[in-house]
């Protein structure tokens, strides 16, 4: 299942049923779990640990230097998890010792063609990331995000559960759970009903949903006003605090 032109580094562990194609270079400190299966002409550099069950389309390059300035080639780390389809030309880089070390992508994500994972990104579970979706250094992806192609998220932003980017979009600010965003400086355009509607939401709490979007972004209340007014509807519906827990963690502040 390893193809006789890949050249694998001595020290790189590779699990006894994973699948390497030709000219693909697995370099040192490389781990690669059962099940994954690795196309033609890809480039992995260690230290990098990559799961199960992944599917790793040809001429993607993981684990490459940070592309950042204060890197001096100190160890880091590029971990990804289980079950992920990383398609052609998508790069990930390790992360730097200024911030978490390691860039961690989850399971069960979907990256499409050319999308870019910089140092030190943290990624959930069950994101998609369309063609040519990028992530600047720093930045943080929660569980069943969508970004659509061409979408950019600027360094140290967090995008929260359930979000929702249009095409195009440039994200610098934070981007609260369940709200959809679009532009070019991204701005709310509503929540992400469908998302909500395939992960089972109930109308019930879509609708209280739906008014506590009202309270943050249609009410002009100041936001320490709008947190309050939050904080009244949460016996009614818990996932209201992920949006309040979100916004009073925000560094970078959310969009609005």
């Amino acid at each position: 299942m390893i193809h006789p032109t890949a050249i694998i580094d001595p020290s790189a562990r590779i699990a006894q049923n994973v699948a390497i194609g030709p000219y693909s270079i697995i370099g040192p400190d490389v781990e690669i779990g059962q099940g994954t299966s690795i196309g033609p002409h890809v480039v992995i550099k260690g230290p990098t640990k990559i799961g199960k069950d992944n599917k790793i389309i040809q001429f993607v390059s993981l684990g490459e230097d940070p592309q950042d300035l204060k890197f001096r080639g100190e160890k880091t780390c590029l971990e990804i998890g289980d079950r992920n389809v990383i398609r052609e030309f998508c790069t990930f880089n390790r992360g730097t010792v200024q911030d978490k070390t390691t860039t961690r992508v989850g399971d069960d994500n979907l990256f499409m063609a050319y999308v870019h994972i910089a140092h030190d990104c943290q990624v959930g579970n069950n994101t998609i990331f369309a063609n040519n979706a990028s992530l600047a250094g720093h930045v943080i992806v929660e569980d069943h995000v969508i970004l659509g192609a061409f979408s950019g998220v600027v360094q140290f932003c967090r995008v929260g559960k359930y979000s929702f980017a249009s095409k195009g979009a440039l994200i610098g600010k934070d981007v609260p759970p369940f709200v959809k965003v679009a532009g070019f400086d991204a701005q709310p355009a509503g929540l992400n009903t469908v998302g909500m509607q395939r992960r089972g939401l109930s109308a019930e709490t879509m609708l209280n949903l739906r008014r506590a979007y009202k309270i943050i972004y249609r009410k002009g209340l100041l936001l320490k006003d709008a947190l309050a007014e939050l904080q009244k509807m949460i016996t009614e519906c818990p996932e209201v605090q992920l949006f309040i827990d979100f916004i009073q963690a925000s560094q970078c502040g959310i969009v609005r």
